[in-house]
């Protein structure tokens, strides 16, 4: 989870919400990582999992992630919660839950709906403290800014 939070650092540059995310092989490596880039791109996708979901397909050479875990600082939202899904990720691990627009299991649980071909299984609060001070710290900054 520290290697997700250095990488949630980095979209502050842009002014992206701090969200950051790893890809980690069955031997620990990481193999793909992402931050918030909506800002930095204009592209409504650039979402911290789903880039690090891209970078890790590309250097596998696969899209099926069935042997990866995701690592990422917040609680994945539908599009990303979809993401997992589809790419075969058994395992994520997330720090802060979102209360507002999580689809692992806050608001909505698309990662293990019974209904899919996958589940995902879910370990939450992993830092939860120091991952929810970095967006709390971004977005009072924002109001005060705004």
């Amino acid at each position: 989870m520290r290697g997700a939070l250095d990488e949630a650092r980095l979209a502050l540059v842009t002014g992206d919400v701090p969200v950051g995310a790893l890809v980690v092989d069955p031997d620990g490596r990481v193999v793909g990582r992402g931050h918030n880039a909506r800002e930095a791109t204009g592209d409504p996708t650039a979402h911290a999992e789903v880039l690090a979901l891209r970078t890790a397909a590309q250097h596998l050479g696969r899209w099926r992630l069935d042997d990866c875990t995701l690592v990422v600082t917040l609680e994945p939202c539908a599009m990303c919660a979809g993401a997992l899904v589809l790419a075969r990720v058994p395992r994520l691990v997330l720090g802060a839950w979102d209360p507002k627009a999580g689809a692992t299991g806050s608001v909505h649980d698309l990662a293990r709906d019974r209904r899919l071909n996958h589940q995902v299984e879910v370990y939450g609060g992993v830092l939860a403290d120091e991952c929810a001070a970095l967006l709390r710290d971004f977005f009072a900054a924002h109001r005060q800014d705004g």
